[in-house]
C-alpha cells in the first residue's frame, strides 16, 4: 500500500499523479520550471517537473509504448528542454502501460522504408542512448512491466534503474531475424559479458530478480512500492549539489574506458576540481561544524 505521505502529495496536486496501471503518468505536458501547463494535440511522451524532479512518461501505450521514430524525437527533446538549468536535479524515465517499452516500431523497418530511414532511426537511437550518458545530471529508468530489445537498451543506458518485480527484460530481435546489435551496445556495458551474448543469442527475458543479480537494475521492489522507491531516490538526488554530481557524473564516465593509471589520474584531478566548487568546501565545513550543508542556490550558480 502506497505511503501516507506519497498520497498526501498527490493530493496537493505534486508532480505525480497515478493512473491505474500507469506509473507516473502526469496527463499533461509540461514545459520549464514554473509548473505544468497543458499542451494541445497528442503527445507520445509527457512530462513534468518539480522540485528538482522532471518525470518523463513515455505515452503510447497502445503500441506498448515503441521508440519509432517520433517517440525516440519525442524523448530527446523532452530530456534535453532546459537541460543544464540550475533547477533541474534529476530525470526520470517512466512509461504508461504494462509495458515499459517494447523496443523499436517493426513497421518502421520493413524494406518500402528503406535504408536511409533505417538509418535514420538507429542514429536518432543512439544518439539518445549516448544523451542520457552525456547528460549533467543523473537519469533513473523506472521499469513497471516488460523492456525488449532498445526498450531494454533504454533502461541499461540509464544510471539508476529501479524496477518492480513484476518486470521482465530481453532482447528477442534474434527471434524475428533482426540481431539487436544496438541494444547489445548498452547491455554489454551493464551485465557481464555471458549474460548478455545469452540473452542477445536465445531472445529469451530475464526477471527483474535476474537483472537485478547481473547489473542492469539497481533495486527491484513490489511493485506496490515502485512510485514510492523511485520518488525516495530522485529525492536525494534532488537534494544534494548539482556541481558536485554533475563534476562526479562526467568523471566517472570518463575513467571507465583509461587504464588504471589514467583513471586513477583522471579522477585525481577531479577531486582537486571538486574542492575548488562551493559547494565543495560548504560540504566540508558543513560536516566540520556538524551542520547540514547549505548548497549554493541556482540564482547564486547563475550571477558566477
Amino acid at each position: 500500500m502506497m505511503a501516507a505521505g506519497l498520497r498526501a502529495l498527490w493530493a496537493a496536486g505534486h508532480w505525480l499523479r497515478l493512473g491505474p496501471r500507469a506509473p507516473f503518468i502526469a496527463g499533461f505536458s509540461s514545459r520549464g520550471t514554473a509548473g505544468a501547463r497543458t499542451e494541445p494535440g497528442p503527445s507520445l511522451t509527457r512530462t513534468r517537473q518539480q522540485d528538482g524532479i522532471r518525470n518523463i512518461i513515455l505515452s503510447n501505450p497502445q503500441k506498448r509504448n515503441a521508440l519509432s521514430l517520433a517517440m525516440l524525437r519525442s524523448l530527446q527533446s523532452d530530456i534535453l528542454h532546459e537541460a543544464e538549468s540550475q533547477e533541474l536535479k534529476v530525470i526520470v524515465i517512466s512509461a504508461e502501460g504494462p509495458v515499459f517499452s517494447s523496443g523499436h516500431d517493426l513497421k518502421e523497418l520493413t524494406e518500402e522504408q528503406g535504408p536511409g530511414y533505417h538509418t535514420e532511426v538507429f542514429q536518432t537511437c543512439a544518439e539518445v542512448m549516448m544523451l542520457i550518458q552525456r547528460l549533467s545530471v543523473p537519469v533513473i529508468a523506472m521499469v513497471n512491466g516488460l523492456a525488449t530489445a532498445a526498450g531494454c537498451q533504454l533502461v541499461a543506458s540509464c544510471d539508476i534503474a529501479v524496477a518492480s518485480d513484476t518486470s521482465s527484460f530481453a532482447t528477442p530481435g534474434v527471434n524475428v531475424g533482426l540481431f539487436c546489435s544496438t541494444p547489445g551496445v548498452a547491455l554489454g556495458r551493464a551485465v557481464p559479458r555471458k549474460v548478455a551474448l545469452e540473452m542477445l543469442f536465445t531472445g529469451e527475458p530475464i526477471s527483474a530478480q535476474e537483472a537485478l543479480r547481473h547489473g542492469l537494475l539497481s533495486r527491484v521492489v513490489p511493485a506496490a512500492q515502485l512510485e514510492e522507491e523511485t520518488l525516495r531516490v530522485a529525492r536525494k538526488i534532488a537534494s544534494l549539489s548539482r556541481p558536485v554530481l554533475a563534476l562526479g557524473k562526467a568523471a566517472f564516465f570518463r575513467q571507465l574506458p583509461q587504464d588504471l593509471s589514467t583513471a586513477y589520474h583522471l579522477a585525481s584531478q577531479t577531486m582537486v576540481d571538486n574542492l575548488a566548487l562551493p559547494d565543495g568546501q560548504e560540504g566540508i565545513q558543513a560536516f566540520l561544524q556538524k551542520r547540514k550543508p547549505s548548497w549554493c542556490r541556482p540564482a547564486a550558480l547563475a550571477e558566477e
